[in-house]
């Protein structure tokens, strides 16, 4: 059964992955909150944490199920824009 475990672990951590999105015009709450929403609805995305003081978007996410470019549309389908940093 551990083995099963670590197998399982190792193949959900080949898939996952982390990018850090700039999104400029982003000056309040509400930004933050909408541009949350629409990201979260993507499948394959497994975390979003956005901060308004840094003006970026930090999103975990299953490459089998989701690439970079469905989150900036998303982001997009918000009227902002955004960049990958990282």
């Amino acid at each position: 059964m551990k083995k099963l475990f670590v197998l399982f672990f190792i193949t959900i951590s080949l898939f996952a992955k982390e990018v850090s999105i700039k999104v400029e015009q982003m000056h309040c709450p509400l930004c933050t909150t909408m541009i949350k929403q629409a990201i979260k609805k993507v499948d394959g995305v497994t975390k979003v944490k956005v901060k308004l003081p840094t003006k970026t978007a930090t999103v975990n996410y299953d490459e089998t199920k989701v690439n970079i470019a469905d989150i900036l549309k998303a982001i997009k389908s918000t009227s902002y824009e955004g960049k990958v940093i990282k």
